[in-house]
């Protein structure tokens, strides 16, 4: 029954909204990016989701949003609380349900794994950024268990430089962004329950989709950390550096509870 809620919830949403979404989408209206953030919020609240919020994003564009990442449900995570556009990797654009969201949410799909395209794809990031859109980068490039923060792939922030390069300021600002689910059913979950939430790719979608349905109360925290200038000349590596040890304290700060030393 509590399946079957969850989804009738989640579906009148989206007949309610879809509506006006692609009349903004078509109208290329400001509203286009801030209406899914309404979408997001119905869908965590339908889902037994809720998000603890400790920071804020920073007000000034380009924005570039590093964040961690454990599960697709950061996608709705993250979307709920920043009108952002997310970077995604291309077979994403294909996946049931979640391959038809992304593209209404104007994703910017990317192949990692061909080099010779890295540089279009970074001028189509820095090309949104300068836009003034917010845009939201998982570096990590696939999903973790949860419980660490994998390798932070610098090449990602190219987009970032790029930007910089045509940005009025000529800078661009980048903040860490820390996605952790910490509870459910208000007892702290572990190295044990945390798979109920964290999906690490090697999962099949569907019956994790399922079991996060049938568990629902579950707690996460968003961390917003410090804001990086990244200007023509900065080093990618500085960044993704920045970046890692943002995100480790704050991943650190939620895990345990406390403030790391």
């Amino acid at each position: 029954m509590r399946v079957g809620l969850a989804i009738a919830a989640v579906l009148f949403t989206t007949l309610f909204l879809l509506p006006f979404h692609l009349i903004f989408l078509w109208l290329e209206l400001p509203w286009r990016n801030r209406l899914p953030r309404l979408w997001h919020k119905a869908a965590l609240w339908a889902i037994g989701i809720k998000v603890h919020v400790h920071g804020a994003p920073e007000p000034r564009r380009p924005l570039l949003v590093a964040a961690n990442h454990s599960s697709w449900l950061d996608i709705l995570v993250v979307a709920s609380v920043v009108d952002a556009t997310f970077v995604a990797k291309s077979e994403v654009r294909d996946w049931p349900v979640f391959g038809v969201l992304a593209r209404l949410q104007r994703s910017i799909f990317i192949k990692r794994e061909e080099r010779r395209q890295t540089r279009g794809q970074a001028d189509e990031m820095a090309m949104r950024l300068n836009a003034g859109e917010a845009v939201v980068l998982f570096p990590e490039g696939t999903t973790s268990d949860g419980n660490r923060l994998r390798e932070i792939k610098s090449s990602l922030f190219a987009s970032a430089t790029s930007a910089a390069k045509s940005a009025s300021e000529g800078v661009v600002h980048v903040q860490p962004l820390a996605v952790t689910y910490t509870r459910i059913h208000g007892m702290a979950m572990g190295h044990y329950h945390r798979p109920i939430a964290t999906w690490p790719g090697d999962l099949d979608l569907l019956p994790h989709l399922v079991g996060v349905l049938k568990a629902g109360a579950i707690d996460v925290d968003v961390r917003f950390g410090d804001m990086v200038e990244v200007r023509p000349e900065t080093s990618r590596k500085h960044v993704s550096a920045f970046v890692r040890d943002q995100l480790r304290s704050m991943l650190e700060t939620s895990l345990r509870g406390r403030t790391p030393s």
